[in-house]
């Protein structure tokens, strides 16, 4: 049951995080383009959270973070008004790069040199056969 709360805490600090992080006056932020809040994890005892974030400009992706980095005292006071929680989590920001291997993958299995044809001996075999 502890870990269905947690979930719910993570989702919240989600959203919240992903309305909040917009409004960041730091220009290493602002000037970074689109920040997406991509996940968070949460210690059980709500001492601490990592937050893992994609940014869509790549070679402004380590300022954003420590833009992020340097407002986190400030995130983490709007996300403690924001949420009902005893205590407001430690803010930790990660940067997730499983969109960028997720279009790697996706590449990958569409160069037809790297993925195998069909074998043509299998052709006659139906997989799904309807009556």
């Amino acid at each position: 049951m502890a870990s269905n709360r947690i979930g719910r805490i993570n989702e919240e600090i989600q959203r919240e995080m992903s309305s909040l992080i917009p409004t960041v006056k730091d220009p290493r932020v602002a000037n970074a383009g689109m920040i997406s809040v991509t996940a968070v994890e949460t210690t059980p005892d709500l001492k601490y959270a990592k937050i893992f974030v994609s940014v869509l400009d790549k070679s402004a992706s380590a300022q954003a973070l420590k833009g992020l980095k340097s407002a986190s005292g400030w995130l983490r006071r709007e996300l403690g008004q924001r949420l009902s929680l005893r205590s407001t989590p430690e803010l930790a920001f990660v940067r997730d790069d499983s969109i960028d291997q997720g279009a790697r993958i996706l590449d990958l299995l569409r160069d037809p040199d790297v993925v195998k044809p069909p074998n043509p001996a299998n052709a006659d075999i139906v997989l799904d056969e309807e009556e």
